[in-house]
């Protein structure tokens, strides 16, 4: 039955009333949005000269990148390591890296002071700077991501382009267009999916950099010098449980039978991963000794606590059982449990560990700036849900078999 699936779009009506939920949650952000660039950057958050930094670095930027490491994740198992199997979970992996990290370029830019210098990166260039080399590496990443995409565009669209009246002329040059585009790609693309996982461990473990230049501003239960190969292990192991999590998602809210076989498949590779993230883990605080700082009742020690203990010793367990991986629920429980955990890791990193020496305050999120992270995020989804439906992602029975099986069973019971 794997290779009767191919890509197909899904038909199914944009506008249901969860959709217009996610709409007016998407439209207060963008009120709030529109605050932020009408009347400056302290107008709508708490930030400070002590807190330059909030959930939109901590959310939409460093757990953003983070939970879109599907993308290279899964580029990696299907097309570098070569498992024909894993394909059809390929193509939706790759929509959402391509629009996770397009949100996480439009929080870059809400979140700096003057928004209109986000071009200086690519004029000024500083190869001194972590922050720099994160900033190249993602800017690269998002155009190899729309890239990749494009082949499911001239795949949408050969064939099919029927303009009408005065702009018919255009049809034939644009069809023309639109495969010699698909047959250039078809033979650099090798080259785009390998720059792509190399980008994105560059950009992945430099986040981590950021927070070591911090210094004796982190608590030290995550400061340490490990803390790029740390973010990165992380971002890997939570690839697969966001393909996972995602799939299972777009099932429900489109009505199609998940693929069960693949994902629970991909659930058995979840555990190597994961334990080697949280080997590391439990072994840094072990060898610089800062384990002490757990018997210490205070918000550091028990979010440290929650981190691991729900974010990867609970799920590596589940996902070391056969019951969960055969089943939806589980499956799904687990999965939220790893994004979860690499979701609070890079909360705490950036913001429950990060204490300026001088401040007088702490730094709790306004309600302007925690309406403009749900609202990118429920503008990802609406996206999500435009892009499946107009064009060939999503992997589905292919219809024309399906017809000619139906014809063949009817005409065998005559």
């Amino acid at each position: 039955m794997e290779d009767l699936m191919k890509p197909l779009q899904v038909e199914k009506k944009y506008f249901t009333p969860g959709v217009i939920v996610l709409s007016l949650i998407a439209l207060n952000g963008l009120v709030f949005l529109a605050g932020r660039f009408l009347f400056g950057i302290g107008a709508v958050t708490n930030l400070n000269n002590q807190y330059p930094w909030g959930i939109w670095i901590g959310v939409d930027v460093a757990a953003g990148v983070a939970l879109a490491a599907g993308g290279f994740t899964t580029a990696a198992l299907g097309h570098v390591m070569h498992r024909e199997k894993y394909h059809a979970i390929i193509r939706p992996a790759l929509l959402t890296a391509m629009l996770g990290y397009t949100f996480v370029a439009l929080g870059v830019s809400v979140d700096i002071g003057r928004w209109y210098y986000i071009w200086h990166p690519l004029v000024f260039w500083n190869g001194n700077s972590a922050l720099f080399e994160v900033g190249i590496c993602v800017i690269m990443y998002v155009t190899t991501l729309y890239i990749e995409f494009l082949p499911i565009v001239t795949e949408r669209f050969i064939g099919n382009v029927r303009l009408k009246s005065f702009f018919s002329f255009l049809n034939k040059p644009l069809n023309k267009f639109l495969r010699i585009l698909d047959k250039g790609l078809a033979k650099v693309m090798f080259f785009f999916i390998i720059l792509g996982v190399v980008l994105s461990t560059l950009h992945q473990s430099s986040l981590g950099t950021l927070m070591i230049i911090a210094g004796p501003k982190m608590h030290p239960l995550w400061q340490t010098p490990i803390l790029p190969l740390l973010f990165l292990l992380s971002a890997i192991s939570v690839g697969f449980p966001m393909v996972i999590f995602e799939s299972l998602i777009a099932s429900k809210s489109l009505g199609l039978k998940p693929e069960m076989e693949v994902l629970s498949s991909l659930g058995r590779i979840v555990p190597p991963i994961l334990g080697i993230y949280l080997a590391f883990k439990i072994g840094d605080i072990v060898i610089r000794g800062t384990f002490v700082y757990l018997l210490q009742f205070n918000v550091q020690s028990v979010m440290f606590i929650i981190e691991v203990l729900f974010g990867a010793i609970i799920p590596l367990r589940m996902f070391l059982s056969e019951t969960v991986l055969k089943s939806k629920i589980l499956l799904f429980i687990a999965s939220s449990l790893v994004i979860f955990g690499v979701l609070l890791n890079r909360i705490n990193n950036f913001i429950i560990a990060y204490h300026p020496p001088y401040s007088y305050g702490a730094y709790y999120p306004s309600v302007g700036e925690l309406s403009v992270t749900i609202g990118f995020i429920a503008l990802l989804i609406l996206a999500y849900r435009l892009i499946v439906i107009n064009f060939p992602v999503i992997s589905l029975p292919d219809k024309q078999y399906m017809i000619q099986t139906k014809f063949t069973i009817r005409g065998s019971q005559k």
